[in-house]
């Protein structure tokens, strides 16, 4: 029998645990910086760390695809985790305002597979002609002694004007929040997906419940979204945060701004998480603090700008800023 209310920290992935480390012991344990040309704009936290190269800012983010690699290897299918590798950094240069430009990788493995690396490069390059940049290097190792399996990582650059830079410093009660859709669970969570499944007794292999013409697998392998369509937007309008929704679900939020969020008429969620939701009987605050529940990019504004912006997306007005707090249709997440 399934276990009731199952949480992510209960998988194995404390997310309140790593904030505290990344804010405390990371935090404080990196304190030399470099001086004059090409030393940090801001401080450590953002998205994306900021270099001075003058009138502009060089972006940089690394990030990996998780354990949702763990799925691709129970599939054999390994030719879109490349796109994840590359959304989950590019995504996070865009809410700051950058333009990526370049990428390298990082796939260690327990031993060499021919197939499984050229399925991961058919990934990046696609993931690279979404976003628009160039793959300009890498690094394979074989690990055998640490790896089981494989992982795939990888760092990008952007840049911005150092007056263009995207903040939320000015963010204020009464801004509207616009919500663009997710491809679904993205890349984040999945220690918890997998718990769910797998206790449940079900394979990857199966067909999906609500859709018997698709594997659950395949479903659960559903490429992160690259928002490469925000650029025009953020370079046009007065854009004054945004958010790239990931672990942690809607607690990213609170990275761009001490205001709190009224979810008044949020986004549909989809058919993959509420399934989830139910097999494993987690409520619905765990759900909203672990994935992005069908809106997976945030951009705030004010209310004369948002229609126009609204028109450039799929998106849709999901809210307002408010004082404080955090509210889906009247149902308090924080």
């Amino acid at each position: 029998m399934q276990e009731k209310h199952m949480t992510y920290a209960g998988a194995g992935v404390d997310i309140n645990r790593l904030e505290a480390i990344k804010s405390g012991i990371i935090k404080k344990g990196l304190t030399f910086k470099r001086k004059g040309f090409g030393a940090p704009v801001g401080d450590i936290g953002a998205y994306a760390g900021l270099i001075d190269l003058g009138e502009f800012a060089l972006a940089m983010t690394t990030d990996g695809v998780g354990t949702k690699l763990m799925i691709a290897d129970a599939m054999k299918k390994w030719d879109t985790v490349g796109i994840d590798c590359i959304a989950m950094n590019v995504n996070d240069l865009y809410v700051m305002g950058v333009e990526p430009l370049a990428f390298v990788d990082y796939v260690s493995i327990e031993k060499p597979d021919d197939e499984l690396i050229r399925q991961v490069m058919v990934g990046l390059d696609e993931g690279a002609r979404q976003a628009n940049i160039s793959i300009v290097g890498g690094e394979t190792a074989a690990l055998p002694d640490i790896i089981k399996g494989f992982d795939l990582a990888g760092t990008a650059v952007g840049y911005v004007g150092k007056d263009k830079v995207v903040t939320g410093e000015g963010i204020a009660p009464g801004d509207v929040v616009i919500g663009l859709p997710s491809s679904g669970i993205h890349s984040n969570g999945y220690s918890l997906v997998r718990k769910v499944v797998e206790k449940s007794g079900l394979k990857y292999t199966d067909p999906l419940p609500y859709d018997k013409k698709k594997t659950i697998g395949a479903e659960l392998l559903t490429p992160t979204r690259i928002y490469a369509e925000v650029v025009p937007i953020f370079r046009k309008y007065p854009v004054k945060g945004m958010a790239h929704i990931t672990g942690g679900g809607l607690m990213n939020l609170r990275r761009i701004t001490g205001y709190g969020f009224e979810f008044n008429d949020p986004l549909p969620v989809p058919p993959v998480f509420t399934w989830l939701q139910k097999l494993g009987g987690i409520d619905d605050e765990e759900m909203y603090k672990t994935f992005n529940m069908g809106m997976g990019y945030v951009i705030i504004t004010d209310k004369e700008s948002a229609g126009a912006i609204v028109k450039m997306t799929d998106g849709k007005i999901v809210g307002r800023i408010v004082k404080e707090g955090c509210t889906v249709r009247g149902t308090k997440m924080w």
